[in-house]
C-alpha cells in the first residue's frame, strides 16, 4: 500500500458539532438550592432533561424542587448523586472540598461537571483566588479519583437562568476535561439549554483563567448594570 493509498483511506475529520444525545440522561445538580445551581436546574428542566437537585438537607431541596416544577426531584445530596448520570458541582467554594470528600464515594464513575468560581472580595470587589491544586475542577479531580470530572458553566448569570421571563441564554459555555468524549457529553448538555453551545476549551489545567475570569464578569456587570456571557467568535 502506498502511503496515497494510505491518506485516502484515513477517516475524516470527526465534526466537531457533532454531539452526543443526552436527552435520556439525569442531571444532578450539588448546591441546587443556591442561585447557580437552582438556575442551571430549572433551564435544563425546562429543556426536558430530568433534573435533580441536592442539598444537605433533604427537605430543602424538596421545597426548592417543588418551586421549579418541570418534573425537577430533590434529594440529600448523597441521593442525588447517586441517581444521577451527570452531577453538575454548584456549590459555594468554601465548601467544595468538604463536600467532594464527603461523596466521593457516591460519586464515583459519575461525569462530574464543576462550575465552582473561586473567588474572594474585599472593598475594590471580586478578584481570583488560586487552590493549592491549581482550579476548584483540579481539586474535585484529586479528590474524585473514581469519577470522570469535567469544567463548565462558570460563567453564567444566576438572575438571566432563573427568570422565567427569558426564553433564550445568549452565551457559549467554555468546556474543559481530560476525555473528549466527556467534554462532548457536557457540551451536549449545554446546547439543550436555548441560545447556549458548549465549546472544547482545553485541559483541565487551564481551568483557572477560565474561573478566574467570573471575577472580570462582576467588574463589567457592576460597571455597565449588566448580566455579561461570554461569546466565542468565529466558530
Amino acid at each position: 500500500m502506498t502511503s496515497t493509498d494510505s491518506a485516502a483511506q484515513k477517516a475524516p475529520a470527526k465534526d466537531p458539532w457533532d454531539l452526543p444525545d443526552v436527552s435520556g440522561l439525569v442531571v444532578g445538580v450539588l448546591g441546587g438550592t443556591g442561585p447557580q445551581g437552582k438556575g442551571l436546574a430549572y433551564r435544563l428542566a425546562k429543556a426536558g432533561q430530568k433534573v435533580i437537585i441536592g442539598s444537605r438537607a433533604a427537605d430543602r431541596a424538596q421545597t426548592a424542587a417543588e418551586e421549579l416544577g418541570h418534573g425537577v426531584e430533590g434529594a440529600d445530596n448523597a441521593e442525588c448523586a447517586r441517581r444521577s448520570d451527570i452531577v453538575i458541582v454548584a456549590v459555594p467554594w468554601e465548601g467544595h472540598g468538604k463536600t467532594l470528600e464527603s461523596l466521593r464515594e457516591d460519586l464515583a464513575g459519575k461525569l462530574v461537571v464543576d462550575c465552582v468560581n473561586p473567588l474572594g472580595f474585599d472593598k475594590q470587589g471580586a478578584y481570583a483566588l488560586k487552590p493549592e491544586e491549581g482550579s476548584a475542577a483540579e481539586q474535585a479531580a484529586a479528590l474524585l479519583p473514581d469519577s470522570r470530572v469535567t469544567a463548565a458553566f462558570h460563567h453564567l448569570s444566576a438572575v438571566l437562568l432563573q427568570d422565567p421571563e427569558i426564553d433564550e441564554i445568549d452565551t457559549d459555555v467554555m468546556v474543559l476535561g481530560e476525555v473528549r468524549a466527556d467534554v462532548e457529553i457536557v457540551q451536549a448538555l449545554a446546547g439543550r439549554i436555548p441560545g447556549m453551545r458548549g465549546i472544547f476549551a482545553g485541559r483541565l489545567r487551564n481551568a483557572h483563567q477560565v474561573e478566574s475570569l467570573v471575577a472580570n464578569l462582576i467588574s463589567v456587570n457592576r460597571r455597565y448594570k449588566a448580566h455579561a456571557g461570554l461569546r466565542i467568535t468565529d466558530v
